[in-house]
């Protein structure tokens, strides 16, 4: 089920709440390939998680939300809007 022309919510969701706005360039990713974005994503909204939600049910139920995320999609998202600004 897409949501908003994204895979799911969840993609959706992170995508607008977490990235919506960045310059891959400002966080260092500039340079990475699609696949390798998407898991420095994933990786840094971890991060974000284990900073602002303290351990037990809600840190579970993050985490679950976040295992829906198709972090391919939102890289190549942002890939695809760099190669169209170069």
């Amino acid at each position: 089920m897409s949501y908003n022309g994204w895979t799911n919510y969840a993609t959706w969701r992170v995508n607008l709440e977490v990235f919506d706005g960045i310059d891959i360039k400002d966080m260092g990713w500039g340079r990475l390939d699609t696949y390798d974005l998407g898991q420095a994503m994933r990786e840094y909204l971890e991060e974000i998680l284990e900073m602002d939600v303290k351990e037990g049910l809600a840190l579970d139920y993050a985490r679950a939300f976040v295992s829906d995320v198709n972090w391919y999609e939102i890289a190549k998202h942002y890939t695809e809007e760099e190669e169209v600004a170069a």
